[in-house]
């Protein structure tokens, strides 16, 4: 597992950086020879430079009914048996209010210490926007254990204003159980075979696939995949950094083939009117074949009472077009992120606390099967890590390309215009041409 861990990192270290480059985000190279540091010593520096009592506040994605929550209580605990001069207050909402939220705060100026970001243009209108505290200093005490390139997504004017924890790609996770009804011991590799599979499910009364239609991001994991897999990973790539146009009619075809999915009644068509965890627990409890969201949702499938785990397997979405795409073109990389307000009244300290936080949710996150680790992991014991995660871990090693999701690549107008697409794009109101035609009215 660690040897495959470890060509995990070195690819996602490679790609992560080429997601991301625009002109104004350009990851800057580090030559520096970081100080040798013990860990006895690494320990004293992130220590308050006294015991003065301080107050933090944190937002987080990390709800109680969120993957990640576990990873975020445990570490949080740990830091608060080892610095019990310092209160964290932290507060978790639902993704899309959170996006919201944040944003709100941002432009009101009125943020908590240390928030919860996105990478990549998410996270860069906040440093432009000089809301966000720079953490190169702190960053020193800490480069042994997280790599310099894993900031790739998180660096701009070669300054560092991120602390990454986990990193996910979207899977193809299926109930292998109503699979085998349909007589497939296997996830189909091909897409004219997974067509056949959708098709015989359809017959047998089963529904192929759900996806939470109020929620417009879990829309845009069944979507990119299908574009990616059509058009090849570096086009998308393109259109999403702003170097190429939407007015693409290879990108309008996938588009007319993700809603030929939609109107061959593979997906149900309650979905259009369901949050995530409502669609999440019917995949679950049975009802949906098919399910295409994060990696991190790995623990709870593996950790489920019932037994899920056992019969769900996950794979990459199958090459609809072989002369543009591969397999190992994926969508995800390193983008879960901690960041600093720069008007918190105690940033350096809360810069230190930050890095440790990270440093133990990414830990915990990675153990309890929630994503894979964008800080150094030879020291953990992996022996507990779910079989889910471990091929996650095998299809990220054969990876070629990543391209980051959609909406945390592209900048906060861009990706609120895209959203809007992407949602009647679902609802059948637009088909691919109008896709198309009205982002490269809208964005270019």
């Amino acid at each position: 597992m660690k040897k495959v861990l470890a060509m995990l990192l070195a690819l996602s270290m490679v790609f992560s950086l080429a997601a991301c480059s625009k002109e104004e985000t350009k990851p800057a190279a580090d030559t520096s020879t970081p100080a040798a540091t013990t860990t006895d010593d690494k320990k004293d520096e992130a220590k308050p430079a006294t015991d003065e009592k301080i107050d933090l506040e944190m937002w987080c994605i990390a709800t109680e009914s969120d993957s990640n929550r576990h990873s975020y209580e445990a570490a949080i605990a740990d830091m608060a048996a080892k610095y019990p001069n310092i209160t964290l207050k932290w507060e978790a909402t639902e993704n899309q209010a959170y996006k919201t939220k944040i944003k709100a705060a941002v432009q009101a100026d009125n943020m908590p210490d240390i928030f919860f970001t996105w990478s990549c243009a998410f996270l860069g209108d906040f440093v432009s926007a000089n809301r966000v505290y720079c953490l190169d200093e702190e960053y020193a005490n800490w480069k042994s254990e997280l790599p310099e390139v894993m900031l790739g997504n998180t660096t701009y004017e070669g300054k560092h204003y991120g602390v990454p924890l986990t990193m996910n790609i979207v899977g193809l996770f299926a109930n292998m159980d109503l699979l085998k009804q349909v007589g497939y011991e296997e996830i189909p590799g091909t897409y004219e075979d997974f067509i056949k599979c959708c098709d015989a499910l359809k017959a047998a009364g089963i529904i192929p696939f759900g996806c939470a239609g109020k929620e417009t991001w879990c829309v845009t994991e069944y979507l990119e995949s299908v574009i990616e897999k059509s058009c090849g990973a570096a086009a998308l790539n393109d259109i999403f950094l702003g170097r190429a146009t939407w007015n693409n009619a290879e990108v309008a075809s996938a588009v007319d083939t993700f809603q030929s999915l939609v109107n061959n009644g593979y997906f149900d068509p309650d979905g259009i009117a369901l949050t995530n965890d409502e669609v999440k627990a019917n995949f679950i409890a049975g009802k949906y074949a098919f399910y295409m969201n994060g990696t991190w949702n790995c623990a709870d499938f593996a950790g489920n009472a019932d037994g899920f785990g056992a019969k769900v397997k996950v794979a990459e979405f199958p090459v609809i077009n072989a002369d543009k795409a591969t397999l190992g073109q994926l969508i995800g990389g390193p983008s879960d992120t901690l960041a600093v307000a720069a008007s918190s009244k105690n940033a350096a300290t809360a810069a230190k606390y930050c890095f440790e936080l990270g440093k133990n949710i990414c830990k915990y996150g990675y153990l309890d099967g929630c994503g894979l680790p964008a800080w150094d992991s030879s020291s953990y014991d992996t022996s507990s890590v779910n079989a889910l995660t471990q091929s996650v871990a095998a299809i990220c090693a054969n990876a070629k390309e990543y391209v980051l999701f959609g909406d945390t690549a592209m900048a906060a107008d861009s990706a609120n215009t895209y959203l809007s697409y992407v949602e009647q794009v679902y609802g059948c109101a637009i088909d691919g041409a109008g896709f198309v035609a009205g982002l490269s009215k809208d964005i270019g």
